[in-house]
């Protein structure tokens, strides 16, 4: 016969959404488990791999919160300045651009995927408030007084709110029979990491090109390299695959036609991934007992870098109104405050959707009346600084 305990939250995924959500409520006190279907030790990558997450300054706070902040193995790199330009391959940017500069402080900092991942892992093992399953696989019940998950080991675990936290094909939405609404761009992204000649100077930069924007965002020093950065790069489909699958000479090259040279001379350093992209909502965000979060509930283009920060958002949002239940004696699972958390967040999310969508369309063609006005759409808001403060609090998740 297996054991049971009883938490207040059951956070499925332990993921960065997920993980970060089971290690801000377990901090905050309160009963917390969190499970996965893969174990823990391999999701940690002992070499750089290429990969990396922009966390905005308005995400900071919930890892701040978790105490998973001060357990990055490495150095995280500060956003201090993001550069915006719009192109054609092979030919010279606009000269209408559009700059931001950190006044105070940085609008984000990259973080290596494996430091994030080698940080949760810490933090789990050190909070009374939580216990960690993984690799386990539960089958949840459901019902108007409480959830029971049950591990394949007879395990129990007695929950008053579960979240979905799986990603993109979470099996407790479908379960819930959440109907989501998805549709793909027919191209991939292409993540990576480049080591260059000349330092980066902490800007990030975001280049239009008619197949999708290019991005370069700057990294901390590795041992491998002393500049590094981090790129993502959106192809169409088919020509995407076949750059992907270049050997390194000529897969650097081809980085180097879409960066150009002010950063010097460069190669490919760690591993490729490539993506296929598409964007997905979920019409409703909660269900008896069940709240989704990250990519369980929502899905966006990279185009401007915040999918995992929607995410962290909603982090913030739930776990702000379990701890309040929690403190004050209520239910973390009522139907109530699942209703305030989906008022709380679908609107934002649905809104960077449409956002995101909108400018990968806007600029991901090359039809020269489109070219025209989004290039005086750039150098337009470039001259308008209500309007530059407005698109950096959307970034970086400040508060207006």
């Amino acid at each position: 016969m297996g054991t049971r305990i009883a938490v207040e939250a059951a956070v499925v995924g332990a993921g960065p959404v997920g993980g970060a959500l089971a290690c801000r409520l377990a901090a905050a006190g309160v009963a917390t488990a969190v499970i996965d279907r893969a174990p823990l030790p391999p999701m940690e990558h002992p070499a750089f791999d290429g990969r990396a997450y922009a966390i905005a300054a308005g995400s900071r706070p919930l890892l701040e919160a978790g105490g998973v902040w001060e357990k990055l193995p490495f150095p995280a790199s500060p956003i201090l300045g993001i550069r915006v330009t719009d192109g054609r391959l092979g030919r010279p940017a606009s000269p209408l651009r559009l700059g931001f500069d950190a006044s105070e402080a940085p609008f984000g900092w990259m973080v290596e995927a494996r430091s994030l991942r080698m940080a949760l892992n810490a933090r789990f093992a050190e909070l009374e408030a939580l216990s960690v399953f993984a690799p386990a696989e539960a089958r949840v019940e459901r019902g108007p007084e409480g959830a029971l998950l049950v591990l394949a080991d007879g395990r129990e675990i007695a929950a008053r709110l579960v979240v979905a936290a799986e990603g993109r094909t979470s099996p407790l939405a479908r379960a819930a029979r959440i109907p989501f609404t998805r549709f793909s761009y027919g191209q991939i992204g292409i993540v990576t990491a480049i080591a260059h000649e000349r330092p980066h100077g902490n800007i990030a930069l975001e280049h239009f090109l008619p197949a999708g924007p290019f991005a370069q965002l700057p990294m901390s020093a590795t041992e491998e390299a002393e500049h590094v950065s981090a790129i993502v790069w959106t192809e169409g489909a088919r020509l995407g695959e076949a750059l992907f699958a270049l050997d390194d000479a000529r897969f650097g090259w081809e980085i180097a036609r879409r960066l150009g040279g002010h950063l010097g001379g460069l190669r490919p350093l760690g591993r490729r991934f490539r993506y296929p992209l598409g964007a997905a909502y979920a019409h409703r965000y909660v269900d008896v007992r069940l709240a989704l979060a990250g990519d369980a509930a929502h899905g966006i283009h990279p185009i401007a870098g915040q999918g995992l920060n929607l995410g962290f958002r909603d982090a913030i949002a739930l776990a702000g109104l379990v701890e309040e239940a929690v403190a004050a004696g209520g239910d973390p699972g009522a139907e109530a405050l699942l209703r305030r958390y989906q008022r709380q967040r679908r609107g934002d999310n649905l809104l960077m959707l449409a956002a995101t969508d909108g400018l990968e369309r806007l600029f991901s063609n090359d039809i020269p009346p489109l070219r025209l006005a989004r290039d005086l759409g750039i150098a337009a808001v470039d001259r308008l600084p209500p309007l530059k403060r407005l698109f950096i609090r959307q970034a970086t998740g400040r508060a207006a």
